[in-house]
């Protein structure tokens, strides 16, 4: 094997496959990525046994083709200090070699048969917009439980809808809940397209593969027995789904003659921000809405260590209502939308309390693309 490539370009692919790598492996041949050199393109494929990565990439010059594996993130090291312009590859004996502008390393080669084959892209149901999916993951993400004892709540539900060209995402930890829904398009000459689907997929395998997917173009959506696929531009991805599911959030999102009040994001974003330096652990952060001078009172702290402000809201449904929220929860949530002003449908202390965008004026969407659930705690605030 021997080719030439622009250094940018072989470091973006070594860096993009490499994302799949463990960090630790019994097998060292998994820490391994596979470099394909053969009709003018590279491919560099890595994996681990959760997740699989390649991605193609056009060379600058194919003098011999063939294959190599070598240690991925050794590569990757190399790849951030080679000079750039034009760099030279090679297999020399057993060891592959990478050159330019004066500067050489090798590296040593890997056992090829000892490899194990790439799973393959499962069934492709559709494709989704890769800047709106990459936002949806991100949104839902917050909620995503971090306990791995629970591995169900550290996943993301993927639901897709062909009957109304609707995906869904879902994430929860028991103590918030977001979901988001997006425009999705099936697969036409799919013949299964319209039964659907339902799965779990790892909320930090997710959330890194739709950042690394680009934010231009079609996503293209795989769904199989035991594995969600991704594919864009070049890039293909799979990870293994994650056993059991989530809660419905159907009946949990259903509240009954709220009060719903009307804020502006920006400035509630702030103030909870500022509040929140006073609160001692998981201390709460109080609003305090009312009706009567259109505004919503925030404080956090205790006894002579508090903190509060006063901003402008509106209350409808009752004269006064007095939530009280986890601030980093709050904060979390609230970063999820990018929407000027937001609804925050309240029940009342110790309730469930639901955000979501405040949309167009005079438009009711029914039900909102993004909605946020929050536990409310009851502030032992003076």
């Amino acid at each position: 094997m021997e080719f030439r490539i622009e250094r940018s370009a072989l470091a973006e692919a070594v860096a993009w496959a490499a994302r799949v790598l463990p960090v630790r492996s019994p097998v060292p041949v998994l820490g391994g990525l596979l470099l394909d050199a053969e009709g003018g393109r590279l491919r560099v494929s890595g994996l681990d046994y959760e997740a699989s990565a390649r991605i193609d990439v056009e060379a600058a010059e194919i003098l011999r083709p063939g294959k190599v594996l070598v240690m991925g993130r050794r590569l990757l090291d190399i790849c951030k200090v080679l000079p750039e312009g034009a760099v030279e590859c090679a297999v020399e004996g057993s060891r592959f070699t990478v050159s330019g502008d004066g500067a050489r390393f090798g590296l040593s080669v890997l056992p090829l048969d000892d490899y194990p084959a790439l799973p393959p892209l499962p069934r492709v149901r559709g494709a989704v917009e890769a800047a709106e999916f990459a936002a949806a993951v991100a949104d839902v993400a917050v909620a995503a439980g971090r306990d791995d004892t629970l591995p169900a709540l550290t996943g993301i539900r993927l639901g897709l809808d062909a009957g109304t060209g609707t995906m869904t995402l879902a994430a929860t930890d028991r103590y918030r809940f977001a979901v988001r829904t997006l425009p999705w398009k099936a697969v036409e000459a799919d013949a299964g397209a319209d039964e659907g689907a339902d799965v779990l997929v790892s909320a930090r395998r997710l959330t890194e593969i739709a950042r690394s997917l680009g934010r231009s173009g079609l996503v293209s959506v795989a769904l199989g027995a035991g594995s969600a696929g991704f594919e864009h531009a070049g890039m293909r991805t799979t990870v293994r789904l994650l056993d059991g599911r989530l809660p419905r959030h159907d009946k949990l999102f259903a509240m009954e003659d709220p009060a719903v009040a009307v804020v502006d994001r920006a400035r509630l974003v702030e103030a909870v921000k500022r509040v929140s330096v006073v609160a001692d652990g998981d201390g709460p952060v109080q609003l305090a809405f009312s009706a009567d001078d259109d505004s919503v009172h925030l404080q956090a702290g205790y006894e002579d260590d508090v903190a509060s402000q006063r901003l402008p809201a509106t209350l409808e449904g009752a004269r006064e209502m007095t939530v009280a929220f986890n601030p980093a929860y709050l904060a979390d949530a609230l970063a999820s939308f990018d929407e000027p002003s937001l609804r925050l449908l309240m029940m009342g202390a110790g309730q469930r309390a639901m955000i979501t965008g405040e949309g167009e004026p005079g438009r009711d969407v029914s039900p909102p693309r993004h909605r946020h659930l929050l536990m409310s705690v009851k502030p032992p605030l003076a």
